[in-house]
C-alpha cells in the first residue's frame, strides 16, 4: 500500500506575514504541512496555485517548507502561477509512480487565463502514454474536470472537459482523478467507457469557496485541510482531513 497526501490552493506570497481573506496563508500552509506529515506519506502532490501571483518569493518560502518533509514532494501549476518560475525552484515533473500505481500530471494552465485547458496535443499525448501502459492510473491537474455546481466556478473550470472524457472511454485502467482550484472538499463519481472514475476535490490550505454557490463567496466556516489518498492493491480508499486553525489570524 501507498499513501499519498494531496495540498493545493496555498496562494502563498512573498511577503510572509500576507494575508488572505480568513487568515495569513503562510501560517496555514505550515499547519497543514504538519498534520499532513504526521499521516507518513509516501509522496505529497500540490495541485497549483502555490503562488497567489507567480512570485519567486513565493515559491521560495513553499520550497523551504516542502523540503522539511521526509517523503518526496511534487506540484504543477495552476492559474495563478508561473510555471517557468516554479521551475528554478523544482521541476514539474508528468508522471509518478506509487507502488503499483501509476499518476500522470496534467498541465491544465491557459496563462493568464482563469479557466483551464488541455488541448488537442496533450489529450492526444496521454492517449499514448495511457496505451503504453495498462497499470492502475490516477490523473492530477489543477482545474476540475466535472461541473461542482457553482455558477461561477463551473465557469472557470475545465473548458475541454469533455473532449477528456472521450479519450478516457478508451482505457479502463484510469480510476481516479485529483484536483484543485475549487477551494472545497468534493467527490463526483464518472461513468466513462463501462467503468466509473472518482474525481475528487481538496479542500485549499488558504481560503475556502462555498459549496453550490452561483456567484463567488467564501466559506467562513470551513477550515484549510488536505486529501489523503491510499492505494491498495484491489483499490483505494480517500477521505479528507481538517487542519483546525483560527478563522481570523
Amino acid at each position: 500500500m501507498a499513501r499519498l497526501i494531496q495540498i493545493t490552493d496555498s496562494h502563498l506570497q512573498a511577503d510572509p506575514k500576507a494575508r488572505c481573506r480568513t487568515g495569513h496563508p503562510l501560517s496555514r500552509f505550515e499547519q497543514v504541512l504538519e498534520y499532513a506529515r504526521r499521516q507518513q506519506p509516501d509522496a505529497v502532490i500540490l495541485t497549483g496555485d502555490i503562488g497567489e501571483n507567480g512570485s519567486p518569493g513565493a515559491y521560495r518560502l513553499a520550497v523551504e517548507r516542502l523540503d522539511q518533509l521526509t517523503c518526496p514532494w511534487y506540484w504543477l501549476a495552476g492559474n495563478h502561477d508561473d510555471p517557468e518560475v516554479m521551475a528554478r525552484y523544482r521541476s514539474v515533473v508528468d508522471e509518478i509512480e506509487l507502488d503499483r500505481w501509476r499518476l500522470l500530471m496534467l498541465n491544465t494552465q491557459v496563462f493568464g487565463e482563469p479557466f483551464g485547458k488541455l488541448g488537442e496535443a496533450q489529450l492526444e499525448r496521454l492517449a499514448v502514454r495511457l496505451r503504453q501502459d495498462e497499470r492502475p492510473t490516477w490523473l492530477v491537474m489543477h482545474h476540475p474536470p466535472v461541473t461542482i455546481g457553482s455558477a461561477w466556478m463551473d465557469a472557470i473550470g475545465l473548458q475541454d472537459r469533455q473532449a477528456l472524457w472521450q479519450c478516457l472511454e478508451r482505457f479502463p485502467q484510469v480510476r481516479g482523478i485529483l484536483c484543485g482550484h475549487i477551494h472545497q472538499a468534493f467527490t463526483q463519481t464518472v461513468v466513462c467507457g463501462g467503468g466509473k472514475i472518482a474525481v475528487h476535490g481538496c479542500p485549499a490550505t488558504s481560503d475556502q469557496f462555498l459549496p453550490r454557490s452561483d456567484a463567488f463567496a467564501v466559506d467562513e466556516q470551513a477550515m484549510p485541510g488536505y486529501r489523503v489518498v491510499e492505494l491498495e492493491d484491489a483499490g483505494f480508499t480517500t477521505w479528507v482531513e481538517r487542519v483546525e486553525t483560527q478563522k481570523k489570524q
